[in-house]
């Protein structure tokens, strides 16, 4: 059984496909298309249940948004993973300049 350390993992498949369906306002179906489309593949219980992580509860918002925006879920799904790709280069590019401030001094 996991511990109260469970609580703070993002990554920690915590809710129930009702659960999560009920905390973000949408109809259990789409969930379980994400899943089919491989867009969100929550953990599985032991009983075979899907149980989605914080993680992936954030993600499922960002692409009702997308979704919402008129775009398609390929389209939103890779509109995304550009958000995420570009705000990772952002954190490294900081790095390196905060490194290079540093060998300036």
């Amino acid at each position: 059984m996991p511990g109260l350390d469970s609580l703070d993992d993002q990554d920690y498949p915590a809710y129930t496909t009702g659960q999560a369906a009920e905390m973000l306002g949408v109809q259990q179906a789409f969930l379980r298309s994400l899943d089919t489309a491989a867009v969100v593949r929550p953990e599985r219980s032991g009983g075979g249940h899907r149980r989605y992580s914080r993680r992936q509860l954030t993600l499922v918002v960002r692409l009702r948004e997308q979704l919402d925006e008129g775009h398609s879920l390929a389209s939103a799904a890779r509109i995304i993973g550009l958000q995420d790709e570009l705000a990772d280069a952002h954190d490294i590019i900081t790095g390196l300049r905060a490194r290079l401030g540093e060998y300036d001094r």
